[in-house]
């Protein structure tokens, strides 16, 4: 297997454990104060780290610095809904909306990059909503502020990943994930002062969020390693062992047993955006000897 698959699936293996940290906190801490301090442990944790040989001192030197702060701002928020989402769903639902970012960034290529988008996307963008429908089964039971939580993430995610494709080789790792952390402390900091209070958690809670936040830093740089090993179509799809690790650790942890009809509509979710992704890698193998130039 490609080193850099082994690594994505260790990145997001890692993911899933910081979520499950933040998990833990549930009904302890508010979102902002779980916010601020995974941020501040995070970029804590990335300080000593130079992503490609860069200095973090020329951070602030950005290129294209209105597509870094947009990508920062989604980051962040996607964050904060994040935390709203894990601590009062569960983990299951919660990954199932989460994963329809892939569907929402084929939306958003066709209406603002232009792109065009054949037959096999469209069938597995309304797949995974399907399978989507089957896990949360709305109508069926009550819906919580959680799962408009991670709709919004998804849509968040999706914009992230529409910038970060404009900003893919033009922008410095420190730029960008400098500035994600920065807005991060800062926002949530602000954010808990004033619905509360920014409180120094009792040791046990510090503990939980000090391994989120280090935990997410981890991840961060195994993905970015990743990327360096293997081509970013052939990682892409480890992005899909979340949902396994979500129910893993939601059964083990929390007491969450997904039914059947949850388990099918999560796979039906992992596999049209499986679908989406190779059918976007055989595009672009299609399309490479043409050296059609990007728009």
């Amino acid at each position: 297997m490609n080193n850099g698959v082994v690594l994505a699936l260790i990145a997001y293996a890692v993911y899933s454990c910081s979520d499950a940290s933040i998990k833990a906190l549930s009904g302890q801490l508010g979102v902002f104060t779980i916010g601020f301090y995974i941020f501040l442990f995070a970029g804590l944790a990335l300080l000593p780290i130079r992503p490609n040989g860069e200095r973090w001192v020329n951070a602030w030197r950005m290129r294209r610095p209105w597509a870094v702060n947009a990508r920062a701002c989604t980051g962040v928020m996607s964050g904060a809904f994040s935390v709203l989402a894990f601590t009062t769903i569960p983990f299951a639902e919660a990954y199932a909306l989460i994963f329809l970012s892939p569907f929402f960034v084929t939306l958003m290529s066709v209406i603002v990059l232009k792109e065009q988008v054949g037959v096999w996307r469209w069938t597995s963008l309304v797949a995974g909503f399907l399978g989507v429908l089957l896990v949360v089964r709305p109508g069926f039971k009550e819906l919580e502020a959680g799962h408009f939580a991670a709709l919004v993430v998804a849509v968040l995610a999706a914009t992230s990943v529409i910038l970060s494709r404009s900003l893919a080789g033009e922008e410095r790792h420190t730029s960008i994930i400098g500035a994600v952390i920065l807005y991060g402390v800062t926002f949530n900091g602000i954010a808990a002062t004033v619905t509360g209070g920014l409180p120094i958690p009792a040791p046990s809670h510090l503990g939980w969020l000090a391994l989120a936040g280090m935990l997410s830093a981890a991840g961060q740089v195994f993905l970015l390693r990743a990327t360096q090993l293997a081509p970013a179509s052939v990682i892409a799809p480890t992005n899909y062992s979340q949902i396994v690790w979500g129910i893993a650790l939601g059964a083990a942890f929390f007491g969450e047993h997904p039914d059947w009809i949850a388990i099918v509509g999560l796979f039906v979710v992992g596999a049209s955006g499986l679908i989406t992704v190779v059918r976007e890698r055989i595009r672009r193998v299609r399309v490479q000897p043409a050296r059609i130039d990007r728009v």
